[in-house]
């Protein structure tokens, strides 16, 4: 692929379209579902397994105007919500020939060329690893992977198309013995997290893994680990 311009980074993410779709999109179909309420308010308020029944019974009892006006209100104002969380999450990649920044939740990480042996995406999953096969970054996102590679690519990066290390994980299960100590109980809460769908925590803990020489990834919802010695360079502790 054709280098790009000398000092000219790329952009990955955060694009117009896609927050149009979020701050304009969202807020519409909120207020569409939002404005469907007073026509299902009646009926779920006589289901009697039904949740908050009373605020349906709420709704039911109101003029249809005022109920429309108010479900649409509540759906958009929804949508808003969902947009700014969805704004905040979302990561974006901006790439040069010097570095790379991920930005996620209004917190910048940045990177530098000179630490990076390899780039690819594992699955929904942007990865960079350092020359000795540790993991520098691992986000989770929906970018378009091959968005990601011709931005790494047009700047020189060392892209690949698939882990280079892939066949040195093994399926993680408690009380393996030549898990270094303390990654057993990081595993453990990291599975309840993944198995909890928290994503913050998920990466936290992957981060504490990584601190103590272990690269971790996830498939169908199980864990997967290798042995890697820590961003800082020093070998993990043996147990």
């Amino acid at each position: 692929m054709r280098a790009r311009e000398p000092g000219v980074a790329t952009r990955v993410g955060g694009d117009v379209g896609e927050l149009l779709v979020m701050w304009v999109g969202f807020p519409l179909l909120g207020g569409a579902l939002g404005g469907r309420l007073p026509m299902v308010a009646d009926w779920v308020a006589g289901l009697p397994w039904a949740p908050v029944q009373g605020w349906f019974e709420l709704v039911a009892g109101l003029p249809y105007r005022r109920a429309l006006a108010g479900g649409l209100l509540l759906g958009m104002l929804a949508g808003l919500l969902l947009a700014y969380v969805g704004t905040r999450e979302r990561l974006i990649v901006t790439v040069d020939r010097d570095g790379v920044r991920l930005r996620r939740d209004g917190v910048d990480r940045e990177l530098a060329r000179r630490t990076v042996a390899a780039v690819f995406v594992d699955g929904r999953e942007l990865v960079l690893l350092g020359p000795a096969g540790a993991e520098l970054a691992r986000e989770r996102s929906d970018l378009s992977r091959q968005r990601l590679k011709d931005a790494f690519d047009g700047h020189g990066w060392p892209w690949r198309d698939a882990d280079p290390h892939r066949d040195a994980y093994r399926r993680w299960v408690e009380g393996l013995p030549d898990l270094p100590p303390g990654a057993d109980p990081l595993l453990r809460a990291r599975q309840r997290a993944v198995d909890a769908d928290r994503a913050r925590d998920v990466r936290e803990l992957g981060g504490e893994l990584a601190r103590i020489g272990v690269v971790v990834r996830d498939e169908g919802g199980r864990q997967y680990w290798r042995a890697a010695p820590p961003p800082g360079g020093q070998a993990p502790p043996q147990p």
